[in-house]
């Protein structure tokens, strides 16, 4: 069966013009990356998971994942904790925003998130995940989303169990990724347990995992009749992916479209996160970007070395000049003026 993943759907009340999905990562879904997402065609963007507890003390690193621009929506700000009242008042902050879906994570494996009571640890506690989806629903206008595993032990089938369940205390939409926490992103992604998901409630379902090609894309939603497909790790430094899924006409960048999107990527992450912070955050885009067989090895080895992100600039357009035409005209494209701004401390939005 043939699925249109230019064809538009709906989270409740919210249009998602594609269905393709941007997942949410950490360390990596910063503004920049989600703003690229929608430009090369996915119809929902995540942000990386915000902790409900930085939220509530005002931490400003954790504040400052608050800042949405006006082309990134449909945006999905994703939050996780393990106490209703304090996820409620995050999910008020984060509509606050700019956020037109709050997602919920139930599927972190990490230890320093599980260690908490919160992300996949949740799964095995289905009451008070339930309570943590209902205080979010009830206090928020805006549609609930919640990203799950499988469960946390390899075979384990509760997402089966839980996922009705966060439903009916309000989830508006349910993403599976069907690994296991214990899996971590070893073997594969079981989507058979996606189609038993999708037979046993009545809210679009996300399918997460493994989608890395448009006839992967294909395949998952023909067979589990999920509403959309989420792409993550295949994104990573190659938004490129995401326009193949969508657009089956889609081709492979040329070294200048790849340098451009390069500059332009780092030139708004150092607006967003300032010089110090984005130069050590761009170094593992450097590899993902250049990879694939697009630049020589030595040569992202030289720049991961640079200490600025000026140095590296200067490299990148030296090795491939014509890529300054294609750069303008994608600063040109870009909205000016454009984020919410929330009354917090301006050292927030301005990098540092």
């Amino acid at each position: 069966m043939f699925v249109d993943l230019k064809e538009s759907w709906w989270i409740r009340d919210v249009e998602i013009p594609t269905r393709v999905v941007l997942a949410p990562m950490a360390g990596v879904s910063v503004q920049a990356f989600r703003r690229q997402g929608r430009r090369f065609g996915a119809g929902l963007v995540c942000s990386e998971m915000v902790s409900c507890a930085g939220i509530e003390h005002k931490n400003e690193r954790t504040l400052g994942y608050l800042r949405v621009a006006a082309d990134e929506h449909p945006l999905a700000i994703q939050i996780f904790g393990s106490e209703p009242r304090a996820m409620a008042e995050a999910a008020r902050m984060v509509v606050a925003a700019g956020a037109d879906l709050v997602d919920i994570n139930f599927g972190c494996p990490v230890r320093k998130v599980t260690k908490t009571g919160a992300g996949a640890t949740l799964l095995d506690d289905p009451a008070r995940a339930c309570g943590i989806v209902e205080s979010v629903a009830t206090a928020v206008d805006v549609p609930v989303s919640v990203k799950m595993r499988r469960g946390l032990r390899d075979g384990s089938r509760t997402c089966l169990e839980v996922g009705p369940m966060l439903v009916a205390a309000g989830a508006a939409t349910l993403t599976l990724h069907p690994r296991s926490a214990q899996q971590m992103y070893t073997g594969f992604a079981d989507h058979a347990l996606t189609a038993e998901l999708v037979s046993l409630v009545d809210v679009p379902v996300i399918a997460s995992g493994d989608v890395t090609s448009r006839a992967k894309a294909q395949s998952v939603l023909a067979t589990t009749g999920a509403a959309a497909v989420m792409v993550g790790r295949g994104a990573q430094g190659n938004p490129w992916a995401i326009r193949q899924i969508v657009d089956e006409d889609a081709g492979e960048p040329t070294r200048e479209e790849v340098v451009a999107e390069l500059v332009l990527f780092m030139r708004e992450t150092v607006r967003e996160l300032g010089e110090r912070r984005a130069s050590s955050f761009l170094k593992k885009f450097y590899g993902w970007y250049l990879g694939r067989g697009r630049f020589p090895r030595q040569f992202k080895q030289e720049l991961v070395v640079l200490d600025s992100t000026e140095e590296v600039e200067r490299l990148l357009i030296a090795a491939a000049p014509g890529a300054l035409p294609l750069l303008e005209l994608l600063e040109d494209e870009l909205p000016s003026d454009n984020e919410v701004l929330l009354d917090l401390p301006i050292s927030i939005y301005g990098g540092g």
